[in-house]
């Protein structure tokens, strides 16, 4: 621990990171304060009816990733979400759309125009998502909510621009992070929104056992190691790679290549157990949003009965549907996202090869089997933490607080503190200190 706390002590002593670290908490801190600037035109004590709808069902999961902007109809109320699916359909489309996969061959350049169309999409998913926060205010709160100087025609209006230009703003943050700060900006974002609801659900969970006798101490010290084995299980997760030995032929000053094993570099491809990320949980989250929103449209005895198994997130039907939706999208994301065709290929043109695996088609059909054989226990890992919360809640435990011992919120905060650690390392590394995750006395430049 002492090796520990001296590692933190020597990030201070870098510019550079101190300045990166710095920039990035004085943007966050703006997000967070941004997420509780309430619209223009409503009263801010009236909200009571709004943070009702969001305390369970899919209204919880879009106050979660708002960091509670949604229920206080704060400017960032969207959050960063128009942006992640704007992202995700970029992505999508790269399949099918040949302009966009020439962007995404076209390296930095590319990629700059990859981004900039992702920002208009981002823009006009905005509008068309806006309209609906605010429609659903008229029939969420209460006629006092709304000021009455403030006809709602005008208000409606003025209320779309101030959405978007929040989320805009959002995104902005989320990239300056990225280039100027530390970590991913936009991940950073989704986490602290996450992590504010933390404190406020351990705590409803304290009160319940503690105070209104729900179990006593016993039961909140196992929950709370229940919860720090979760978190093991997602590290696990996020970090757990398959192996594939490769050798490289050295070259010798002739120019030929030794045969022999002295003359061979050792290394391996790391294939991920997990590869497609968060990502297929999102996927799936987005799909199981669309029953109870159309069912909602009609008031059909058929039509609420589906509105009520998809709304609520600790029902079995729900989470069943829910954990076969990320199994096939695991498997669907790593497909497209992982080139085992581009692998065997570059592979191929540096010298390198799989012991025993010829080298071009039979190297791509190996790595692709080798995926397959790895996605499977992945994806089924990946929904079951995904629907853990509903286990968890089923338990006893209280809504709120179930919600950290799984699902999306708690992979996107392992993924992220795991990126930021890692980014942190290398600079450590780079001026010859010990990263995070090891112990040791200051490292002596190399002469």
């Amino acid at each position: 621990m002492k090796k520990f706390f001296e590692s933190v002590s020597n990030i201070w002593k870098i510019d550079e990171l101190r300045s990166r670290i710095v920039l990035t908490l004085g943007l966050l801190l703006v997000y967070r304060f941004g997420a509780h600037v309430t619209l223009p035109g409503i009263d801010a004590t009236q909200l009571n009816a709004l943070a009702g709808q969001t305390k369970d069902g899919i209204g919880s999961i879009l106050d979660m990733f708002t960091g509670g902007a949604f229920s206080k109809a704060s400017v960032f109320a969207l959050g960063i979400m128009p942006y992640i699916s704007a992202s995700i359909v970029v992505q999508l489309m790269g399949i099918a759309i040949p302009y966009l996969q020439k962007l995404q061959k076209d390296g930095e350049s590319g990629r700059k125009k990859l981004n900039q169309i992702t920002r208009w999409l981002t823009i006009v998913i905005t509008v068309v998502q806006g309209p609906g926060y605010i429609y659903n205010l008229y029939s969420t709160l209460p006629a006092q909510a709304f000021y009455p100087e403030v006809s709602q025609q005008v208000f409606v209006a003025l209320s779309i621009v101030i959405l978007t230009t929040g989320t805009i703003f959002a995104m902005w943050l989320g990239e300056k992070i990225t280039d100027k700060g530390i970590g991913n900006g936009i991940s950073l974002l989704i986490m602290v929104g996450i992590l504010a609801r933390l404190p406020q659900a351990f705590l409803q969970e304290f009160t319940s056992t503690i105070t209104n006798n729900g179990g006593g101490p016993m039961i909140l010290v196992l929950e709370v190691i229940g919860w720090l084995l979760v978190i093991m299980s997602c590290v696990l997760l996020v970090m757990a790679v398959r192996k594939i030995p490769v050798q490289y032929a050295r070259r010798t000053v002739s120019g030929d290549f030794e045969q022999d094993i002295n003359g061979e570099n050792r290394q391996f491809i790391p294939l991920k157990l997990n590869a497609s990320g968060v990502m297929p949980i999102i996927f799936a989250q987005a799909i199981m949003f669309i029953p109870a929103a159309v069912a909602g449209l009609s008031q059909s005895e058929t039509s609420r009965s589906i509105a009520s198994t998809f709304g609520d997130l600790f029902g079995f039907w729900y989470n069943l549907v829910f954990a076969s939706l990320i199994i096939i999208f695991t498997y669907f994301y790593t497909a497209i996202t992982v080139p085992t065709n581009k692998m065997a290929d570059d592979l191929k043109r540096s010298g390198g090869f799989i012991p025993g695996i010829r080298p071009g088609v039979e190297t791509s059909d190996y790595l692709d089997k080798i995926m397959s054989l790895i996605t499977f226990p992945g994806s089924l890992f990946l929904a079951l933490l995904a629907v853990f919360p509903a286990i968890v809640g089923s338990l006893g435990v209280q809504q709120s607080w179930a919600m950290f011992f799984g699902g999306t919120s708690l992979i996107i905060m392992v993924g992220v503190v795991i990126d930021t650690v890692q980014q942190v390392n290398s600079y450590l590394l780079n001026k010859h200190y010990d990263s995070l995750m090891k112990s040791g006395k200051n490292r002596k430049a190399v002469a």
